[in-house]
């Protein structure tokens, strides 16, 4: 009998203690656990370790054998932890590759490596490799891409990925987001009732970002290029000219700077440039699709701080606005 009790006496304390194992409270603190792809059940343990996770390693080792985590392929990923987890619901999200999503978003760049640099900022990915996947043949080819335009596949906003994302999915999440951009809002009508590809309304779009942060006047400035494109008369549009400098910090483009011969210089160059020079605000897409119509062929800055511009429909009027503005610039000694 007393042998008995014994036993069962002992049961009772393992059992307590396998309890408070699994069941008490383990995660100390909030924490963002992000495990690289190939890592092992050790890398896991060293990371939840080093970081001070959880308040007992080895309890976490003892409930990691019980349920067997560590014994197959370990789950890469992003996982938020809470505190006041215990163990077996720690190990259970780990063990599952329930994963949580990141936010990226993706606006305000201006060259390829900028935008890959972002999602490595966010991501697992290495930025040099997923630039090196989105320059690849059989990328440009089953996007009907080019390295110029490469850019116009990727719609400015936020997204959600998976930490682990590869170069490959990141691609074919964004191609996604693309084809749902341009479906929506009639946007492929617009387009072709423009008589540009979506490549080009990107493009066009990418030149009105840069010529004006007020949104109100986007469209018009769209319609200012378009009606130049019908006619077949250079677009002479300073933010080309900067992009083909590769001086994008210069204030003011000076007639040295429209000798570059670039095929993004627009005051050489008829058309549009080979592709965007920066990546354009939806905003500025829409501005391009839905263009006002009008019989302005100018504009320039007012004479004035606003950053609004005055229109004009032939170079006589435009003249007597530029020299309004050069007469404030003297003025306001502004260089």
């Amino acid at each position: 009998m007393i042998l008995s009790l014994i036993v069962l006496l002992g049961f009772l304390i393992f059992a307590y203690v396998g309890y408070q194992k699994i069941f008490s409270p383990a995660v100390v603190i909030d924490y963002e656990l992000k495990i690289p792809t190939g890592s092992s059940y050790a890398d896991v343990i060293d990371l939840i370790s080093s970081n001070d996770i959880v308040e007992d390693i080895d309890d976490f080792k003892t409930v990691s054998k019980w349920m067997k985590f560590g014994e197959g392929k370990v789950r890469s990923g992003r996982y938020k932890l809470q505190e006041g987890w215990n163990t077996k619901t720690l190990i259970s999200k780990l063990r599952s590759g329930n994963q949580d999503p990141i936010r990226v978003t993706i606006n305000n760049v201006r060259k390829l490596e900028n935008l890959c640099a972002k999602f490595a900022d966010k991501l697992e990915v290495d930025s040099s490799a997923l630039l090196s996947t989105l320059l690849s043949d059989t990328i440009l080819n089953q996007y009907k891409l080019n390295p110029e335009n490469a850019l116009t596949l990727f719609i400015p906003n936020t997204y959600e990925f998976w930490w682990n994302s590869t170069s490959d999915e990141i691609i074919e999440k964004m191609a996604a987001e693309n084809r749902i951009f341009w479906k929506a809002n009639d946007r492929i009508s617009k387009a072709k009732n423009l008589n540009l590809t979506r490549k080009e309304v990107y493009t066009l779009a990418s030149i009105v970002e840069k010529e004006t942060q007020v949104n109100s006047e986007k469209p018009r400035i769209a319609g200012v290029y378009l009606n130049r494109l019908r006619r077949g008369m250079l677009l002479q549009a300073d933010p080309t000219v900067v992009y083909a400098n590769n001086q994008f910090d210069l204030k003011r483009v000076l007639n040295k700077h429209l000798k570059k011969d670039s095929p993004y210089n627009t005051y050489m160059y008829e058309g549009l440039p080979p592709g965007p020079i920066y990546m354009p605000g939806l905003k500025s897409l829409d501005a391009v699709l839905n263009a006002e119509k009008h019989s302005y062929l100018y504009f320039c800055a007012k004479p004035d701080a606003s950053g609004t511009h005055a229109f004009s429909p032939n170079l006589i009027g435009h003249n007597r606005n530029a020299q309004r503005y050069w007469n404030w610039l003297k003025k306001n000694r502004i260089r």
